[in-house]
Protein backbone atom coordinates (compact mmCIF):
# COMPACT_ATOMS: atom_id res chain seq x y z
CA UNK A 1 0.00 0.00 0.00
CA UNK A 2 1.60 3.31 -1.01
CA UNK A 3 0.48 5.93 1.72
CA UNK A 4 1.97 8.76 -1.36
CA UNK A 5 -1.44 9.72 -2.55
CA UNK A 6 -3.68 9.09 0.81
CA UNK A 7 -4.37 10.61 3.53
CA UNK A 8 -4.60 9.33 7.73
CA UNK A 9 -8.16 9.07 8.18
CA UNK A 10 -8.20 7.37 12.07
CA UNK A 11 -5.67 6.11 14.33
CA UNK A 12 -7.14 3.09 17.11
CA UNK A 13 -5.94 4.57 20.45
CA UNK A 14 -7.55 1.65 22.89
CA UNK A 15 -10.24 -1.18 22.95
CA UNK A 16 -13.41 -0.39 24.19
CA UNK A 17 -15.92 -3.39 26.09
CA UNK A 18 -15.80 -6.93 25.95
CA UNK A 19 -16.77 -7.50 22.33
CA UNK A 20 -14.08 -6.88 20.17
CA UNK A 21 -14.76 -2.47 19.50
CA UNK A 22 -12.46 -0.07 19.31
CA UNK A 23 -12.15 3.71 19.80
CA UNK A 24 -10.85 5.28 17.12
CA UNK A 25 -9.25 8.89 16.91
CA UNK A 26 -11.00 10.54 14.00
CA UNK A 27 -8.51 12.46 11.68
CA UNK A 28 -11.40 13.05 8.43
CA UNK A 29 -13.64 15.75 7.91
CA UNK A 30 -16.02 13.06 6.90
CA UNK A 31 -16.72 10.58 9.22
CA UNK A 32 -20.01 9.43 8.15
CA UNK A 33 -18.62 8.71 4.54
CA UNK A 34 -14.73 6.89 5.58
CA UNK A 35 -16.37 4.89 8.85
CA UNK A 36 -19.88 3.76 6.88
CA UNK A 37 -20.44 0.29 8.14
CA UNK A 38 -19.47 -2.28 5.10
CA UNK A 39 -16.65 0.02 4.33
CA UNK A 40 -13.28 -1.67 4.08
CA UNK A 41 -10.46 0.04 5.78
CA UNK A 42 -5.99 -0.71 5.29
CA UNK A 43 -4.38 0.09 8.20
CA UNK A 44 -0.62 -0.03 9.00
CA UNK A 45 0.92 -0.60 12.36
CA UNK A 46 4.54 -1.15 13.02
CA UNK A 47 5.01 -2.33 9.85
CA UNK A 48 1.99 -4.82 9.49
CA UNK A 49 -0.44 -3.75 7.46
CA UNK A 50 -5.03 -4.81 8.33
CA UNK A 51 -7.83 -5.17 6.13
CA UNK A 52 -10.72 -4.78 8.47
CA UNK A 53 -14.17 -4.53 7.33
CA UNK A 54 -16.89 -1.99 9.70
CA UNK A 55 -19.35 -4.49 10.66
CA UNK A 56 -21.12 -1.51 13.13
CA UNK A 57 -20.03 2.07 14.17
CA UNK A 58 -21.42 4.80 16.51
CA UNK A 59 -20.54 7.92 18.11
CA UNK A 60 -20.84 7.43 22.37
CA UNK A 61 -19.54 10.49 24.31
CA UNK A 62 -18.07 12.31 21.56
CA UNK A 63 -15.58 9.64 20.66
CA UNK A 64 -15.83 7.01 17.28
CA UNK A 65 -16.47 3.39 18.75
CA UNK A 66 -15.96 0.91 16.02
CA UNK A 67 -16.76 -3.21 15.45
CA UNK A 68 -14.13 -4.71 12.87
CA UNK A 69 -15.67 -8.02 11.53
CA UNK A 70 -12.69 -9.70 11.55
CA UNK A 71 -12.32 -8.21 15.53
CA UNK A 72 -14.06 -11.28 17.96
CA UNK A 73 -13.08 -10.15 21.08
CA UNK A 74 -11.28 -7.22 23.37
CA UNK A 75 -7.54 -9.14 22.79
CA UNK A 76 -7.55 -8.79 19.41
CA UNK A 77 -9.31 -5.72 19.83
CA UNK A 78 -6.30 -4.45 21.69
CA UNK A 79 -3.65 -5.80 19.32
CA UNK A 80 -4.22 -3.23 17.07
CA UNK A 81 -3.86 -0.28 19.16
CA UNK A 82 -1.93 2.49 17.18
CA UNK A 83 -2.76 1.38 13.97
CA UNK A 84 -3.15 3.88 11.81
CA UNK A 85 -5.95 4.07 8.63
CA UNK A 86 -5.21 5.38 5.45
CA UNK A 87 -7.14 6.20 2.32
CA UNK A 88 -7.93 8.38 -1.13
CA UNK A 89 -8.93 11.60 -0.80
CA UNK A 90 -12.65 12.31 -1.58
CA UNK A 91 -13.63 13.61 -4.64
CA UNK A 92 -15.30 15.77 -2.91
CA UNK A 93 -17.74 18.55 -5.56
CA UNK A 94 -17.80 22.69 -4.59
CA UNK A 95 -15.75 22.23 -1.21
CA UNK A 96 -13.68 25.19 -1.21
CA UNK A 97 -13.18 26.04 2.10
CA UNK A 98 -11.96 22.76 3.13
CA UNK A 99 -8.80 21.60 3.26
CA UNK A 100 -6.71 18.42 4.07
CA UNK A 101 -4.24 18.64 6.74
CA UNK A 102 -1.17 17.41 4.77
CA UNK A 103 -2.31 20.79 2.56
CA UNK A 104 -2.58 23.10 5.65
CA UNK A 105 1.22 21.56 7.21
CA UNK A 106 4.34 23.50 5.73
CA UNK A 107 2.53 26.63 4.87
CA UNK A 108 4.01 30.04 6.23
CA UNK A 109 1.78 31.97 8.79
CA UNK A 110 1.74 35.89 7.33
CA UNK A 111 0.97 38.51 10.18
CA UNK A 112 0.74 42.05 8.81
CA UNK A 113 2.96 41.43 5.63
CA UNK A 114 5.64 39.53 7.87
CA UNK A 115 6.27 35.49 7.43
CA UNK A 116 6.48 34.85 11.33
CA UNK A 117 6.46 30.82 11.15
CA UNK A 118 5.24 27.68 9.59
CA UNK A 119 2.07 25.15 10.21
CA UNK A 120 3.55 22.04 11.66
CA UNK A 121 0.34 19.77 12.85
CA UNK A 122 -3.04 20.64 12.82
CA UNK A 123 -5.14 19.59 15.75
CA UNK A 124 -8.73 18.16 15.29
CA UNK A 125 -11.02 18.81 18.59
CA UNK A 126 -14.77 18.88 18.76
CA UNK A 127 -14.67 22.79 18.56
CA UNK A 128 -13.17 22.57 15.21
CA UNK A 129 -8.96 22.42 13.82
CA UNK A 130 -6.28 23.66 15.61
CA UNK A 131 -3.16 24.90 13.99
CA UNK A 132 0.15 24.28 15.35
CA UNK A 133 2.48 26.42 14.50
CA UNK A 134 6.17 26.96 15.05
CA UNK A 135 7.11 30.97 15.20
CA UNK A 136 10.67 31.59 13.87
CA UNK A 137 11.82 33.10 17.85
CA UNK A 138 11.70 28.96 18.23
CA UNK A 139 8.03 29.53 20.34
CA UNK A 140 4.89 27.27 19.49
CA UNK A 141 1.77 28.28 19.44
CA UNK A 142 -2.23 27.11 18.78
CA UNK A 143 -4.28 28.99 16.49
CA UNK A 144 -8.00 28.45 16.03
CA UNK A 145 -8.22 27.38 12.26
CA UNK A 146 -11.69 29.96 11.80
CA UNK A 147 -12.00 32.38 9.30
CA UNK A 148 -11.81 35.07 11.74
CA UNK A 149 -8.41 34.30 12.51
CA UNK A 150 -7.14 32.78 9.66
CA UNK A 151 -8.95 34.94 6.43
CA UNK A 152 -7.05 33.67 3.40
CA UNK A 153 -5.12 30.51 2.96
CA UNK A 154 -3.06 30.42 -0.49
CA UNK A 155 -1.96 26.96 -1.25
CA UNK A 156 -0.18 27.84 -4.53
CA UNK A 157 2.09 30.48 -2.39
CA UNK A 158 2.14 28.17 0.29
CA UNK A 159 0.86 30.81 2.93
CA UNK A 160 -1.95 31.37 5.28
CA UNK A 161 -2.65 35.15 6.52
CA UNK A 162 -3.84 35.27 10.12
CA UNK A 163 -5.68 38.75 11.74
CA UNK A 164 -4.92 37.01 15.36
CA UNK A 165 -6.54 38.92 18.26
CA UNK A 166 -4.73 40.41 20.57
CA UNK A 167 -2.31 38.42 23.14
CA UNK A 168 -2.73 35.31 21.02
CA UNK A 169 0.67 35.26 19.61
CA UNK A 170 2.64 35.72 23.17
CA UNK A 171 1.49 32.90 25.04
Amino acid sequence: MSTEQELQIGRVIKSHGIKGEVVVEVTTDEPEIRYEVGETLTGKQAGKEHTLTIDAARFHQGRLLIKFAEVPDRNTADSLRGTRFFAAPLDIEDDEDGFYDHELEGLHIINEGEDIGVVTGVMHGPAGEILEVELNTGKEVLIPFVHAIVPEVDLEAGTATITPPEGLLDL
